[in-house]
């Protein structure tokens, strides 16, 4: 499975998993250097789950809070813990 962005492969992993309706990858596998932490909301500090939001950005172009992790998850997303999930403009395929 690859994470494609603006035509740049993200993150690459045959070790992904779905749980929720999303597919996530394991950290190794992903572009880290193409993900920007931001600030948490008001609504990401209620999450049960401590996700933390990134930016996708190349530096010239961002797409704001298009891949998360779970850093506390409690036991249905225990499996992808610290994982990357994706949506907005990246392509799962």
């Amino acid at each position: 499975m690859k994470a494609v962005w603006h035509g740049q492969v993200i993150a690459e992993s045959d070790r992904t998993l779905e749980v929720g309706g999303y597919r996530y990858f394991p950290r190794d596998s992903v572009r880290m250097d193409l993900l920007r932490m931001v600030p948490k909301s008001a609504s990401d500090l209620e999450c049960p789950h401590g996700v933390q939001f990134y930016d996708v950005t190349d530096g010239a172009t961002a797409t704001k809070r298009a891949a998360w992790s779970y850093e506390a998850p409690q036991p249905k997303m225990k499996p992808v813990d610290h994982w990357m999930g994706f949506w907005e403009d990246v392509e799962i395929g």
